[in-house]
């Protein structure tokens, strides 16, 4: 295995979380889903600093 970080999508995370639910870690399953939606979350003030695209 290489020292590389795995990055996992979405949809791995999502049927990660489902399998640790069904297996009976329901507070596992709820940490991966957190960590997934944190850094999944666009911060607010985002959408004001940027430029309006005109064509």
């Amino acid at each position: 295995m290489s020292n590389e970080k795995t990055h996992l999508s979405k949809w791995d995370k999502l049927m990660m979380a489902i399998t640790f639910a069904e297996a009976g870690e329901p507070e596992t399953a709820r940490d991966i889903l957190e960590k997934t939606n944190k850094k999944q979350k666009r911060p607010e003030n985002q959408g004001e600093s940027r430029p309006d695209l005109r064509v």
